[in-house]
């Protein structure tokens, strides 16, 4: 596409490239200067509880010191699996000090997910909340893992509250089913055992892996992209390049928290919270559990935040929400979208409450995340992914691997310095993904303007064939939310005699007085005739990823 995204650097004052650091660094020494230069400030709060920088460094440095003690081998994988808590950041950081790999965990998974993950990524150790410690038990024999560290949720909530937390979650909310982890050391003891001094710095370069961040698996198995120090770096340093100008002096000023209700396990919240958040100096609120909206209302008023990434149903739940519609928005910079497509009507309403527009981005874990974002300087929701960030290309391909023209439908395709090594042992499926000339094809379906911004039609598996037209779920949605009625909407294809697939919507409702028929009329009304959804169905709730990404495949089901 010849970089026509330039000409928009230039208006919204954005570099077109990084500096890279010199290839003997690492995200180590990202965390090392940002320790002392931020060392008093807050890095972390969670449940009113803060972790400063200076603790946090302290604390990462006697868990690394810890983990060294096991004897891993340098790039030994270490499993995290545990909600939003301060235990997380420690973990995390003590993993990448020590000279070992990342492995984010959902702690949602099930038995079987667990197993498969731990296996494939072949995990020395885990580090898992006591919450979840039930479902590693069923299967600790058959995986690789020989040191497991469990942790309660108010473990580092200070003694008082953290035997409170502790004590409700196990036997009033009954949150802590039974479990029995052969040779298991508790968090706290592990975190103690040592002195900050012996931890002994390993030696690393940008090419040391250092996450394994395993995909949804929409393309059978899931796997896990191997992200590398320079990936994480290179993808820190283009989100602050082109959010820069929306904060105080090039960084966050010391007031400026970030909003973290998305799940850190997960890429997003991984890089834009936490590892942004450290790389600025800004303050992450922790909430574990972003379902519970009166709960984050709450903490949004307690600790108005300057950053807030989140995803278009929590955007949407939250609009819908009449305490929030009462908050103060004065310090909201940037509410940045992610993960799905942001729905024009959630955007629209969003903006009439904050006074700011939802800034969409778009990535995957095969990008660390970010790949394009719009420039913090719109003035309103745009309906697009953005622009390519600072040293990406991304251009627009058709089946046979070959550029569309301008305005064309083609598979959005990446490449740059935040791009995956590959997957984890798995050549053959990184074969799939890369082009000879290293773009990753993503998948999904987009279109590029005159200005290089992309919009997203679709994820090419989403499509539903009608009759040999193409027809994409999300234009389906993206009207139907726009009626008053429709709280969410979700759109799959469903088998058809006559046409080979018909287009089948669910729907949760605003109002309980809306019918079938009411649909069937409006969307009589806003699409063409083979776009229309042959059968409409009600539901108390749509399926979700933990993310709050509608899962289509479970609505196939």
């Amino acid at each position: 596409m010849d970089h026509i995204w330039y000409k928009t650097y230039k208006t919204a004052g954005i570099p077109e490239q990084i500096v890279m650091p010199a290839d003997n660094t690492s995200m180590v020494d990202v965390f090392e200067r940002n320790f002392q230069k931020f060392g008093s400030r807050d890095a972390f709060i969670c449940m009113d509880k803060a972790m400063s920088f200076s603790e946090l460094d302290n604390a990462s440095r006697k868990f690394a010191a810890y983990l060294q003690s096991l004897n891993l081998s340098k790039g030994a994988r270490v499993a995290v699996m545990m909600p939003n808590v301060l235990q997380y950041p420690i973990a995390a950081i003590g993993i990448l000090r020590a000279g070992y790999v990342l492995v984010n965990v959902n702690p949602l998974y099930t038995a079987r997910e667990l197993e498969h993950q731990l296996k494939d990524s072949g995990s020395e150790a885990l580090i898992i909340v006591e919450n979840f410690a039930h479902i590693f038990s069923e299967i600790q024999n058959k995986t690789p893992v020989k040191h497991t560290i469990v942790t309660g949720v108010g473990d580092l909530l200070g003694t008082v509250k953290g035997f409170i937390v502790n004590m409700v979650l196990r036997h009033v909310r009954k949150q802590v089913p039974a479990w029995n982890i052969k040779g298991h050391v508790q968090f706290k003891d592990a975190l103690n055992k040592f002195s900050a001094s012996r931890y002994k710095r390993p030696v690393m370069n940008l090419n040391d892996t250092a996450v394994l961040q395993y995909t949804g698996g929409t393309t059978g198995v899931s796997k896990g992209a191997e992200l590398t120090h320079s990936n994480l770096v290179a993808n820190l340093l283009q989100v602050e390049a082109i959010f820069k100008s929306a904060f105080d002096e090039g960084t966050t000023a010391e007031q400026n928290n970030i909003l973290c209700a998305l799940p850190l396990y997960h890429i997003f919240a991984f890089m834009v919270c936490a590892m942004f958040g450290m790389y600025t100096g800004a303050t992450n609120i922790l909430v574990p559990n972003p379902r519970d909206i009166p709960g984050l209302v709450k903490e949004l008023a307690k600790y108005p935040p300057a950053f807030f990434p989140a995803v278009n149903t929590l955007f949407n739940a939250l609009v819908n929400n009449a305490d929030f519609q009462k908050l103060d928005f004065s310090k909201l910079k940037v509410a940045m979208g992610g993960g799905m497509a942001v729905l024009p009507s959630t955007a629209e309403a969003w903006q009439q409450i904050t006074g700011r527009p939802i800034v969409e981005g778009y990535g995957l874990s095969e990008t660390s995340p970010v790949a394009t974002a719009n420039p913090p300087s719109i003035t309103k929701y745009t309906g697009t992914i953005g622009i390519p960030l600072p040293s990406t290309e991304v251009t627009i391909l058709d089946d046979d691997g070959k550029n569309v023209a301008l305005g064309e439908q083609g598979e959005i395709s990446i490449r740059g310095p935040q791009v995956m090594k590959g997957y984890w042992q798995r050549a053959d499926e990184t074969d799939k993904v890369m082009t000879a000339d290293g773009y990753f094809r993503t998948g999904d379906i987009g279109v590029m303007d005159e200005n290089g911004y992309v919009k997203i039609v679709d994820r090419k598996k989403d499509m539903i064939l009608v009759s040999g037209f193409n027809v994409y779920p999300s234009e389906i949605e993206e009207v139907v939310t726009k009626h008053p009625k429709v709280l969410e909407a979700a759109a799959i294809g469903v088998t058809d005699a006559k046409s080979g697939e018909v287009p089948k919507l669910f729907i949760v409702k605003k109002d309980q007085s809306l019918t079938v028929d009411e649909i069937l009329a409006y969307t009589k009304q806003n699409l063409t005739g083979y776009k229309q959804p042959k059968y409409v169905e009600f539901m108390d709730e749509l399926p979700k990823s933990n993310v709050g990404k509608i899962l289509r495949k479970d609505l196939r089901k």
